[in-house]
């Protein structure tokens, strides 16, 4: 991917490729799926993560356009949880 984030940068992790936000241990996906699953507005996420509202647009627009990696991130974390013998199942 070419394109340059202003508020999302890769970290050093042994397979994860996912983009995390500048200046926290924060991944990408955990902004955008806490959005979903809380029905959070930009606005409320940006208050909830104290996050300019730009940084709520930016992790949007990265997760929506790299919906396949953090799929295979999720499941391949399900499946590394699994195999310690953790269930993340509700």
């Amino acid at each position: 991917n070419l394109q340059t984030w202003r508020f999302l940068i890769r970290q050093a992790h042994p397979w994860k490729e996912q983009l995390f936000v500048k200046g926290r241990k924060l991944p990408a996906a955990s902004v955008w799926s806490g959005m979903m699953v809380n029905e959070l507005s930009p606005q409320e996420a940006a208050e909830n993560w104290d996050l300019p509202i730009e940084a709520i647009d930016e992790i949007v627009a990265y997760c929506e356009q790299n919906r396949g990696l953090l799929e295979m991130e999720a499941a391949e974390e399900k499946r590394r949880l699994a195999e310690k013998g953790i269930d993340i199942e509700p």
